[in-house]
């Protein structure tokens, strides 16, 4: 089980490469991560560095803000 930040990354970053009809195999293809890594980025199993997350991001064409969730702020 992984923190809540890292599963929220995990299932925001499934929902964009979902909806760019990206599958696992393809953008861990692309980014020259293995399979079964990305499927535990998007379990929240591990946590990425900065420039993975910038790889990923290019690799879906998007910003690498748009790969960060809004996640509640603690009081």
């Amino acid at each position: 089980m992984g923190s809540p930040v890292r599963e929220a990354f995990g299932r925001h970053l499934r929902e964009i490469r979902k909806s760019r009809g990206f599958s696992q195999e393809r953008l861990a293809h692309d980014a020259g991560i293995d399979r079964s890594y990305l499927g535990k980025v998007e379990r929240g199993e591990v946590n990425l560095t900065i420039e993975r997350i910038y790889l990923l991001a290019k690799c879906l064409n998007c910003s690498p803000r748009d790969l960060l969730p809004d996640c509640p702020r603690s009081n």
